[in-house]
């Protein structure tokens, strides 16, 4: 398929993970690409991984902390592609911060909430001048099973964090919706990334990971390209009557009506 021809997407915190997964679901439909991250040395294996795949993705290093270095970098790809269609704020995380509320500082709740929240709010704000001005655009803010339902071995202020962005997610769509730009929030369950590896493996035994396994209906940890597959439906024009939604990625293991 080349659902993507002639557009070009925008993935933040792209160097591995669900974001490079989405990117190379991207680039593999026929976008032109832009992936950020602050590790140069994960944009260089996320180059190697492009080239395997026979793409190519336009990558910047971007400390996404850094409000002038957001613009500064949108600006540098607009100079380059004229245009973006297509924002995927990935960026985010718990940021292995405890998962206790009482053990987690003040400084813990103004790091996640900068990475989850404040950074995405910005790249946001750079982008939608230029899709209100195209008459098009989708955005996929990840949100998280966390932010919906609560978690098992992330934080509070991850929690809120994700929870605030759907409801970000919300007013942007409604505030938006009539210049022709959609935005919806891909909600996933445990994706087995290295990272959440890691951090599993610190906060439950592997009596209660299996346990939890096989609570989840479809009986497995969620993927990459699950995630990839439900951001690129969002994002196609398939789904321009798709506007507001939280759309779960979890095998059922919460399910709301």
């Amino acid at each position: 398929m080349h659902r993507y021809a002639d557009r070009h997407a925008l993935v933040t915190a792209a160097g591995s993970g669900l974001g490079l997964g989405a990117a190379l679901r991207f680039a593999t439909e026929g976008a032109t690409v832009t992936i950020w991250d602050r590790d140069d040395a994960a944009l260089a294996e996320a180059r190697v991984q492009a080239d395997a795949a026979g793409v190519a993705l336009d990558t910047r290093v971007v400390d996404m902390t850094d409000r002038q270095a957001i613009a500064d970098a949108v600006a540098a790809m607009l100079a380059t592609t004229g245009r973006v269609d297509v924002l995927v704020n990935n960026i985010g995380g718990s940021l292995h911060t405890p998962f206790r509320f009482l053990e987690q500082t003040p400084a813990d709740w103004e790091r996640v909430i900068a990475v989850n929240i404040t950074a995405c709010v910005d790249t946001t704000r750079e982008v939608l001048p230029h899709m209100r001005a195209a008459g098009y655009g989708r955005i996929i803010n990840l949100g998280s099973k966390a932010g919906r339902y609560g978690s098992l071995f992330a934080g509070a202020n991850y929690v809120a964090a994700k929870g605030a962005m759907q409801a970000f997610t919300m007013q942007i769509a409604q505030e938006f919706g009539p210049d022709g730009i959609t935005c919806n929030t891909v909600c996933p369950g445990a994706i087995l990334t290295p990272r959440v590896q890691r951090l599993l493996a610190e906060r439950q035994s592997p009596e209660e990971r299996q346990r939890i396994e096989q609570s989840i209906p479809v009986r497995r940890h969620g993927r990459v390209e699950d995630v990839a597959a439900a951001i690129a439906f969002l994002a196609s024009e398939e789904a321009g009557f798709v506007n507001g939604a939280s759309l779960d990625v979890n095998g059922g293991q919460a399910m709301a009506i």
